[in-house]
Parts: C-alpha cells; sequence; structure tokens
C-alpha cells in the first residue's frame, strides 16, 4: 500500500530530519525550497543526547558521531575579574547519561541530506514559497505543488507560512566563523571537548566550540563567535579589521591563534536572532516544525535539537495515527511541554548573557555562578543544556500508548 503524501517545505535541519523519518516509514515525501542546490546556512552547534537520539533513529548517528567533537563541558570567564561564571559538566547527570557533540552545521547537513536521499525523498529547489491552501503550497511564480495529504512547515524563523509579520529581533546577534583549530602549543591553551566564553559584564561575549571536521578527512575546525548589537554592525563594519581584532584580543589574549586566521571581513557572517512561539504547531491543514513553530536565542543552545525532537515526534505520531488529525494531535501533545519550558528557560538565560545591564551581570557573576556551583544546582543546569528536562524522548515514545 503506498505511503501518503506529504509536502516539506524548507530543507534544513528540521525539514531534512522529517523527511528522512518519513520517508524511511513508507511514506512520500517531496521537500521544496526556495534555492537550487540546497545548502546550510551558519557555523557551527552542539547536538545534545536527545538530538544523537534522532540521529540514531534516523540511521546516521554513528556517522555523525565520527565527524564531530565530544563536548563534555561548557566554560566561560568573565573580564577583568577572570572569575568562572558559567561551569557546566555532562557528567554530573550521572549514570552514563552521556555528551554533548559540536558539529559544524554542513556536517550536519550533509548527513541529514543523504539520509533523505538515500530514504527515498525527492528535493525540487528553485521554489520560493509565499503560501499553503487545500494541501498544496503556493510558490512565488503563480504555480503550485500537486496535492499532498499533510504540509510541513520547516521555513524557519521567517516561515511564509507561519506568521503574518516577522518576529521582533532580539537586541544582540553574533558574528560567526569557522576556523581551523590550532596546532602545537597553541592547541594545549584549550579544551578540544568543551566551550569556552569570555564575557565583558553582558555586553560582551566571545565564544569558541569544537566542531570537528566538516567531511571525513577535513581538518578540524572550531566555531568562533563575537556578540553584537544589531544598532552597531555598521559601525563594526566601519572599523578596521586589525582594531577589531584587537578588541577581540583585549577581551582573550589566549584566543590569537583564531583571530590571527580572520584576515578578510567576509569570512564572518552576522547572525540575527528572534524569541517567539507560535500557541501551537498546527494551523490550517499545516504542521509546523523547528523554527517555524519556537525560535530562541542561542544562549541554551537548542535550535538544532529541538527541530530534531519536532520532527521524530511528528514521524512516530504519523506512524500511529492513521488518521492525519489525530496523528497532527498527538504531535503538539508530544512537544508543547518540553518547547515552553525551554522557551521560558532561554528568555530568562538570555539577559544574563546578552545585555547592556550591569546589574544582571553582576547579579550573574556573584549570585547565579556561586549557586550553580552548590548541590543540586549542577545536576540541574547539565540536564537544562543536554535538553533531557521534561523527558521529551519518554514523551515522543508515549505516543503509540495514546
Amino acid at each position: 500500500m503506498p505511503g501518503r503524501s506529504i509536502a516539506i517545505a524548507g530543507c534544513g535541519i528540521a525539514g531534512l530530519a522529517a523527511a528522512a523519518l518519513l520517508a524511511r516509514a513508507g511514506e512520500r515525501v517531496t521537500v521544496f525550497d526556495r534555492v537550487e542546490a540546497p545548502q546550510p546556512i551558519g557555523s557551527g552547534l552542539i547536538l545534545q543526547p536527545v538530538g544523537l537520539a534522532v540521529l540514531d533513529a534516523i540511521g546516521m548517528g554513528a556517522r555523525i558521531r565520527a565527524l564531530g567533537a565530544p563536548i563534555r563541558r561548557l566554560y566561560g570567564r568573565t573580564k577583568p575579574s577572570n572569575r568562572i561564571v558559567l561551569d557546566v559538566r555532562y557528567r554530573a547527570l550521572g549514570g552514563g547519561a552521556g555528551e554533548g557533540l559540536g558539529v559544524h552545521r554542513g556536517a550536519l547537513f550533509e548527513v541529514l541530506h543523504d539520509a533523505a536521499r538515500e530514504a527515498g525523498a525527492e528535493t525540487i529547489g528553485g521554489k520560493e514559497i509565499r503560501g499553503a491552501g487545500g494541501g498544496r503550497l503556493i510558490f512565488a511564480d503563480g504555480s503550485q505543488s500537486a496535492k499532498s495529504d499533510l504540509v510541513i512547515d520547516a521555513l524557519g524563523v521567517r516561515s511564509s507560512l507561519s506568521r503574518k509579520q516577522p518576529l521582533p529581533l532580539l537586541p544582540f546577534g553574533a558574528l560567526w566563523c569557522n576556523l581551523d583549530w590550532p596546532q602545537g602549543e597553541a592547541a594545549a591553551i584549550f579544551d578540544a571537548n568543551a566551550l569556552e566564553q569570555r564575557y565583558e559584564a553582558a555586553r560582551k561575549m566571545v565564544g569558541i566550540l569544537p566542531v570537528g571536521s566538516v567531511r571525513t578527512g577535513a581538518p578540524r575546525q572550531a566555531a568562533f563567535f563575537w556578540s553584537l548589537k544589531h544598532a552597531e554592525l555598521d559601525a563594526w563594519r566601519a572599523t578596521p579589521l586589525e582594531a577589531w581584532k584587537d578588541d577581540v584580543r583585549k577581551l582573550w589574549p589566549q584566543a590569537a591563534s583564531f583571530i590571527d586566521q580572520i584576515v578578510d571581513r567576509e569570512q564572518l557572517i552576522f547572525a540575527a536572532y528572534s524569541h517567539g512561539t507560535r500557541s501551537s504547531p498546527l494551523s490550517g491543514g499545516l504542521a509546523h516544525i523547528g523554527d517555524s513553530w519556537h525560535s530562541a536565542s542561542p544562549q541554551l543552545g537548542q535550535g538544532a535539537n529541538m527541530a530534531l525532537l519536532d520532527a521524530l515526534a511528528l514521524a512516530r505520531s504519523l506512524a500511529v495515527h492513521p488518521a492525519i488529525p489525530d496523528a497532527l494531535e498527538a504531535y503538539s501533545r508530544a512537544r508543547v511541554g518540553h518547547i515552553r519550558l525551554y522557551q521560558l528557560a532561554s528568555w530568562m538565560f538570555t539577559p544574563a548573557y546578552q545585555s547592556d545591564s550591569a546589574a544582571i551581570a553582576w547579579v550573574r557573576d556573584w549570585l547565579m555562578a556561586p549557586v550553580s556551583r552548590v548541590w543540586p544546582a549542577p545536576k540541574i543546569l547539565a540536564a537544562l543544556v543536554a535538553a533531557s528536562i521534561a523527558a521529551p524522548l519518554a514523551a515522543i515514545e508515549a505516543i503509540a500508548d495514546g
């Protein structure tokens, strides 16, 4: 018996993961994207144990682990005091709960793209999506897709299918780029299994995340990021590159082996962020997944993991419930609690690391940081970072029980 026809709008992490899972389950999946040859946008990210579990379900867990860099600690100091104000260790979870995996966004894209293609999903590029209705996607040139049994919106935070008006941007964004991991004595300065950050109050932040290799045999790399307000972007562009690099070195002198690799402003990409959640992942016959449903600042680094969990929950719901409306309701029930919890946590944590407030930075450094080292805070923080609070995988597995 042929599977149901499913159209997916968007060829990012959420769309490709859903395509791979649904096609593996026997559904007839077509992914549409506005660019002729979809490619990743961004630098690096941390796959948490829950996200890796989804990659295992897709059949690509071993491949992405071979490319990525195990992350066992998130660590940050504030300047000029040099106080440790962030120290999250996965070992605090106990019981072999796992660790994170720093990955190059390009590596994750290729792994998911291959998984979707190998499962039988079709990808059609060059289709700018403007709307949807009656099981069809409507494109900018006036054409429409064939009628589908279900349309999935995976277009991301700027989805034309999710909101009438785009979400407002958060005040702070970030400059990102991928740089080669240093060799020799310079490599010994950094922990190859930790996300490290340095802060000046909450106004400035620089970070280095090991992300492994983009493909087998390629050099090991790190994602470098520098926090920057939208209102200061034009001024940054007008500032001599070396002057900006001097500012970074002043905040983190040991990062020179990375900073020295930046020789052209074009190496850096400015990423903007929004924070907002639709009241429901369902609307007008559509299922929204990933940033089309919920977007947040990167402070908890959960965007990719939430997208992967959404894809798994939707695929499991469709596998269990023959009637699509029932499947969509099960998908919503399985994910809504976890999403709301992490949206709230992200909203609460963001000002402590990206804001102009000296008072909030003081509270972070002198109250929050000491408390975070007192039991049971280390375990709670590790669980928060690992995205395991509210047991999202258990909620997905419970779909079969109704």
